[in-house]
This record gives structure tokens, C-alpha cells and sequence, in this order.
């Protein structure tokens, strides 16, 4: 019976959505529901909701996604704000809080089944009242047994004495610290003695995270599987091999150097013998994002590209050193790779942090055509800058990609060597879905027009490309082929032009970047 019932509740969901019904009307239908599938009840009359047993109520209550919904709900009877306030598994708030630490208390105390808790402070000014500070984190110790992830944004009243109270959260499994500026490498220490458990560990703008102790302990424990550190001056790419056998567990990294600190990062030379000396199997790594890293021959990072078997995505961001053979490496490693994206500095950028600036070439990218049979994603990119590179990948190397490989989605920034002829070996891409172009001006209506012979595209976006007008997108017009058509800042294209040449279809026009 009860199996029925979840059948006609479902069906019911389906067709009338709880965003377009009146909570009562809502409950009214899932009582009706209830009483034509038991046999018990005259169907002539109507059950009340204290009647429906938990299961139900908790599977209604589960299909609510959207907060101020479910609290709408939990108001209908005292039964269900019973159940809800059982059932609550996270909470987000943030500059509502005021008092903030009373308010805390009164959410934790009411919720006692919390298991995620986001705390972010955007926007924050004096006078919303003070933030949540070190007492706040005790609260949430001593009152939230099962909390497993904790999310703290702009929380600049916190320091490690609050943080180290969250040692005794024996579950904490997640933490993200966004822009915590008085935390400082003590404070994580503290917790990571305390959360043996920890698998995700976020740090994002932390400023005075100097001491390393942390990391090495952290590596010690062999548990880290997502680890993000953006940044964060003086943690640089030297430091990550304090991780050692936490390398094997690592599934997901991400490292991002802060630009206006990219040119003080300097290499310890012990730091450089302990990569030179240490193999760091990386065979469950999967996802590698590095921005403004310095990769040279030999030195940290570069001895991780070519030792992730299981990869499947990276990014390498304005990552100066990167050479051919370190792609080439990593392509003949990673078979399973399914997405690429590379932002490549351009030519004079380079001698400013290098007295031999090298270049990735085609031949990385006929590699990773050779090699990655799986690649649905390319994203290539130059650097923004008065000279964008010209030698560096040419039509040759990115069609190599286009004819190997089931590309879905393809992103072009800065690529000038991407013309009218690219364009028309498109034609050819069967799996092509999503194309981007940005700053591609050697493309013209000529090529533009070929988009409509694209087999499977449905997304097509433009954006500040000098050479297409209206007549390139005059094929698509009333075609119904795009699903959507973003046009951004290509001056020679109208709103008028644009109208009618996919189902859905945005236009902006802000044309102060030519000038």
C-alpha cells in the first residue's frame, strides 16, 4: 500500500509542482492521495496530516529544495515542523544573524541533526550588526554532533582560538575558509589534529597562513582528497611536498598563486631535491587546476603532470615553464583525460619571469589528440595583453584535437590563428554541441555563415570579435538550430541582427574594451 502511495504522490508532483500550490492545497492533495490508496479509510472523508505516517511526511518534505519553502511548510502544523527541524541536514546564513551568536544557538538547538553549516559575511557592513566570532564556533562544537561540512565566507571576526574549538567535531569531514584573514596556520594545525577525518580542505584568500607545520600533518594522515589553496601569499608551490604520501590519496587539487605575488615566489633548493628525489604517485588524482604556478624542469608541480594515470581534467592557467614534453607526458599517463584547458601567457610576458621562456607548440596538442581518446572539452586561450602570442598553437595543431577527438565543447580566447578555414573543418565535428569564441578576429561572415551546417551545435557564443556582422548570423535566423546565441561586445553586430536566430537569445554591447 505504502508503495502505492509513494507512486501517486510522485505522479501527482509531477504535474503539479508545490512552487504554483498553496501549502494547504498541497496537503489537502496528499491526503486525498493517502485516503484512495487505503483500504482502512472511507473515502468520503479526509484524514488530517497527523495522520500520514513519518515516511510520507519526510518524503514530501524532501522534494522541498528551495529553504524559504520549507519553512513555509514546517508552518502548517506542529507535526510537520516536528518532522522538518528533524529532518533539516544544512543550514546557510549569514549578515541576517543578529544577535549572531544567540541566533546561531536558537538554529542549532532547533536543528539538532545538522550536518552542513555555510556562514558567509558578503556584503557585510558595521551596521548589520557584529558578526559571528570565536563564541559562535564553540556553539556550533558543542551543538551540532553530526556537522561533516562547514563553509565560513568573510568571517573576519574569527580567529584560531575559534577555530580550534572545532577539533572536537570528531565528523567534520569538509572545511572552507574564504577571506578568514586572523586565521593563521596555528589554527589549522589545531584542527587538523583534532579532525583526523578531514577529506575536503578549501583555503581562499587566508593571508597569514605562514607556518607549513599543517600541511606536513595533514600529509601524514593520508586522508586528503580535495584540497584548494588560491591565494594564499605565502604558501607556494615548493611547500606542496609537504603533502608526501597524501599525493597517493589526492583526487582533486587546485592551486592558485596570487597574481601581484607571482614574481616573489622563489624556490628553496632542499625543497627542489625533495621533488627531484621523491616519487609522488598521483594515481587517483583526477582533477589538477593550477593558476599562475611556476612549472620548471625538475621543480614541483612539473613532476606531478606526468604521474596522474586516472586524470581527466586539468587546467593550467598563465602557468609559466610549462614545455612540450611535460603535455606530452601527461597526455601518454592520462588516457582517461576528457577535458583540457590551457591559458597560455603571451610572448613578452614570459622573459619577465624566465630567462628561457618556452612555449607549448603543436606538438602538445597532437599528443593529447593522439592519446585522449575520451576528450570532450578544449578550452585555449592567450593571455590578455597589446601582443598575443602568434606562434604558439597554430590551425594545424587545434584541428589535430577537432578530427581525433569527440569534442563537445570548444572554447577559443585570443587564438588568432583560428580563421575561416577552422571554422569550415567544424563542419565535419560531429559531437560538437557548444562552440565559444572570444577575440577571434581572423573569423569572418564567410565562416560565420558555416555554423549552420554544424551537425549537433546548440550553443553558440561570441564575444568582441571585430571581423562578423549581421549578415554572418543571417542563416541561423528562424532556423531553430541554436538553442541559444550569446552575442557580447562584437560591434559590428546589431540587435536587430541577432533576433530570431536561436530560442533563446542575449545580447550586450559595451564596446570600451576597443578602447
Amino acid at each position: 500500500m505504502l508503495a502505492l502511495l509513494y507512486a501517486i504522490i510522485s505522479e501527482r508532483i509531477l504535474f503539479l509542482s508545490l512552487e504554483y500550490l498553496t501549502y494547504e492545497l498541497s496537503f489537502s492533495l496528499f491526503r486525498l492521495c493517502y485516503c484512495r490508496c487505503s483500504p482502512l479509510i472511507d473515502n468520503r472523508s479526509l484524514i488530517s496530516m497527523d495522520d500520514l505516517p513519518d515516511e510520507v511526511v519526510w518524503d514530501i518534505l524532501g522534494r522541498i529544495k528551495k529553504t524559504v519553502d520549507k519553512n513555509s511548510v514546517s508552518l502548517t502544523c506542529k507535526r510537520v515542523h516536528k518532522l522538518d527541524n528533524e529532518q533539516r541536514k544544512s543550514i546557510r546564513v549569514g549578515c541576517g544573524l543578529d544577535p549572531a551568536n544567540e541566533a546561531l544557538a536558537t538554529l542549532c538547538n532547533r536543528f539538532r541533526n545538522l550536518e552542513k553549516v555555510e556562514i558567509s559575511y558578503s556584503g557585510w557592513m558595521s551596521r548589520l550588526g557584529k558578526q559571528l566570532d570565536d563564541q559562535g564556533l564553540c556553539i556550533l562544537s558543542s551543538s551540532c554532533p553530526y556537522l561533516k561540512d562547514l563553509n565560513l565566507s568573510y568571517c573576519t571576526f574569527i580567529t584560531d582560538a575559534g577555530l580550534s574549538r572545532l577539533a572536537s567535531c570528531s565528523h567534520l569531514s569538509a572545511l572552507k575558509l574564504n577571506f578568514t584573514p586572523r586565521i593563521s596556520g596555528c589554527g589549522i594545525l589545531s584542527l587538523v589534529v583534532g579532525c583526523k577525518n578531514l577529506r575536503l580542505l578549501h583555503l581562499i584568500r587566508c593571508l597569514n597562513v605562514s607556518s607549513m607545520e599543517w600541511l606536513e600533518y595533514l600529509g601524514k594522515l593520508e586522508t586528503i582528497e580535495d584540497l584548494c589553496i588560491k591565494n594564499c601569499r605565502v604558501i607556494g608551490e615548493g611547500d606542496l611536498i609537504k603533502l608526501g604520501p597524501s599525493w597517493l590519496k589526492l583526487k582533486r587539487l587546485q592551486f592558485e598563486v596570487d597574481a601581484n605575488y607571482r614574481y616573489m615566489k622563489v624556490y628553496d633548493r632542499l625543497a627542489v631535491d625533495q621533488w627531484q628525489k621523491q616519487w609522488i604517485p598521483c594515481d587517483n588524482m583526477l582533477e589538477l587546476n593550477l593558476v599562475n604556478s611556476i612549472i620548471s624542469p625538475g621543480r614541483g608541480l612539473a613532476c606531478v603532470l606526468g604521474k596522474c594515470k586516472n586524470l581527466e581534467k586539468i587546467h593550467l592557467d598563465m602557468c609559466v615553464g610549462v614545455r612540450d614534453c611535460d603535455i606530452i607526458r601527461m597526455a601518454r599517463k592520462s588516457s582517461n583525460l576528457r577535458s583540457i584547458s590551457l591559458r597560455v601567457p603571451s610572448d613578452f610576458s614570459l622573459p619577465l619571469l624566465m630567462n628561457n621562456p618556452i612555449r607549448l607548440t603543436d606538438e602538445s596538442l597532437k599528443a593529447v589528440a593522439e592519446t585522449c581518446s575520451h576528450l570532450e572539452s578544449v578550452r585555449l586561450s592567450f593571455s590578455d595583453g597589446e601582443f598575443p602570442s602568434f606562434s604558439s598553437f597554430t590551425l594545424h595543431g587545434i584541428l589535430s584535437l577537432i578530427q581525433r577527438c569527440p569534442i563537445k565543447e570548444l572554447a577559443l580566447d585570443h587564438v588568432y590563428s583560428f580563421n575561416d578555414v577552422g571554422m569550415e573543418a567544424l563542419c565535419s565535428a560531429e559531437y560538437l554541441r557548444i562552440l565559444e569564441l572570444t577575440r577571434c578576429q581572423e573569423i569572418t561572415d564567410e565562416g560565420l555563415q558555416l555554423v549552420a551546417q554544424f551537425p549537433k551545435l546548440c550553443i553558440l557564443k561570441l564575444s568582441k570579435c571585430l571581423g562578423v556582422t549581421d549578415d554572418g548570423l543571417r542563416p541561423l535566423v528562424g532556423s531553430h538550430k541554436l538553442e541559444l546565441l550569446a552575442v557580447d561586445d562584437c560591434p559590428q553586430i546589431s540587435e536587430r541582427g541577432v533576433h530570431g536566430a536561436a530560442k533563446l537569445v542575449t545580447f550586450k554591447q559595451d564596446l570600451s574594451w576597443m578602447y
